[in-house]
C-alpha cells in the first residue's frame, strides 16, 4: 500500500503530494512500462499532457492496474492551440477519450498564452459537469498571474512551474499563497543539474540521513508543500525518489536549502518575447488525432 501524503487543494479536493511525471517519455509502450512500474511501486499521482502525446498508454496502464480508479490521481493539460471555447470543450472530451477515463482529477492550461479566459471558461464548466474535479493552470509568472487570473471567475487551484532549490519562485509562492494556490514542480531535480547535484550542502545533508541527493532535494520540496513529480523510466530511480518520507529535515537545515535559492529566471523564461509564437509553431497536438 501507498504511504504518499496528500496535500488540500483550495478547492477541497486531496491531491497526492508526490506522483509520477511522464514528459518526454515516448509512447512507443516506454509510457506504458513506466507508469505501469510506477503504479506498482505504490505511486497513485499520474501527470500527463496533451502535448507529451502518451495520454492514451497512461490511460492504458491505469486500467490494466486492477487499482480502483478513485485511488488513483491523474492530471493532464490543454495545449495552446485550443484555447478558443469551442476548441477548450472538444480537448477536455479527446483527453477523456484517449485516457479512457470518466473524469480528469486535475486538468490545467498548459501555456498562458491567447485566449487563456475561453479555455478557463470551458474548464469551469467541465468541473461543473463532472468531467474535472480540479482545474490549475501552468508556467504562469507573477506578470503572467495578474494579468489572466484576477479576472477568473473561479481561483486556479494549482500553479505547475519550474522550482528547485536554485529557482524557489519566491515572488510567485507568496502571491500564491494569498489565494490558497497550491504549487506544483515540474523539473524538481533541476533537470539533472551537475551543479546542483554537486551542492556541499545537499552532499553533506544525504551522508547524514543515509540518502541520495535527489531524494534530499524532493524531501525539501515536499516540506515546503510543493507537490513533485520526478520523472524516471528506469524501475529502480522510480523506487528511490519515492522514497522520501522516513526522515524529515530540521527547520535549520530547511533555512540552509531555502538559501541555496538564486533569485533568478530559470531554464523557460515564459516571460520571454516570441515564447507563444514558439511553442504554437513547435507542435500540433491534433497531427495524429
Amino acid at each position: 500500500m501507498t504511504n504518499i501524503p496528500t496535500f488540500k487543494l483550495n478547492d477541497g479536493t486531496e491531491i497526492p503530494s508526490f506522483g509520477f511525471g511522464v514528459f518526454q517519455i515516448p509512447a512507443d509502450g516506454t509510457t506504458y512500462k513506466a507508469v505501469s512500474d510506477a503504479l506498482k511501486l505504490g505511486y497513485r499521482h499520474i501527470d500527463t499532457a496533451v502535448a507529451y502525446f502518451n495520454e492514451q498508454e497512461v490511460g492504458k496502464a491505469i486500467k490494466d492496474s486492477g487499482i480502483p480508479r478513485d485511488q488513483i490521481w491523474v492530471t493532464s493539460k490543454m495545449w495552446l492551440q485550443d484555447y478558443a471555447y469551442e476548441d477548450a470543450k472538444k480537448a477536455i472530451d479527446l483527453s477523456l477519450k484517449k485516457l479512457g477515463l470518466d473524469y480528469i482529477d486535475l486538468y490545467l492550461i498548459h501555456q498562458p498564452y491567447g485566449k487563456v479566459d475561453e479555455a478557463w471558461k470551458a474548464m469551469e464548466e467541465a468541473k461543473k459537469a463532472g468531467k474535472i474535479r480540479s482545474i490549475g493552470v501552468s508556467n504562469m509568472t507573477p506578470k503572467i498571474w495578474n494579468e489572466f487570473v484576477p479576472k477568473f471567475a473561479t481561483m486556479p487551484s494549482v500553479n505547475q512551474v519550474q522550482f528547485d532549490p536554485y529557482f524557489q519562485q519566491k515572488e510567485l509562492r507568496q502571491i500564491m499563497a494569498k489565494a490558497h494556490v497550491t504549487l506544483e514542480a515540474w523539473g524538481p531535480l533541476g533537470q539533472g543539474s551537475k551543479e546542483l547535484f554537486s551542492e556541499p550542502l545537499l552532499n553533506d545533508l544525504a551522508k547524514k540521513y543515509g540518502k541520495d541527493v535527489g531524494q534530499i532535494i524532493l524531501r525539501f520540496e515536499h516540506q515546503e508543500g510543493v507537490i513533485v513529480f520526478p520523472k524516471s523510466v528506469h524501475e529502480a530511480r522510480i523506487k528511490s525518489n519515492k522514497d522520501i518520507f522516513d526522515f524529515e529535515l530540521t527547520s535549520d537545515e530547511m533555512d540552509s536549502i531555502r538559501a541555496l535559492d538564486r533569485n533568478g529566471k530559470g531554464m523557460h523564461d515564459p516571460d520571454a518575447p516570441g515564447v507563444e509564437d514558439m511553442l504554437l509553431n513547435a507542435l500540433d497536438v491534433h497531427a495524429n488525432d
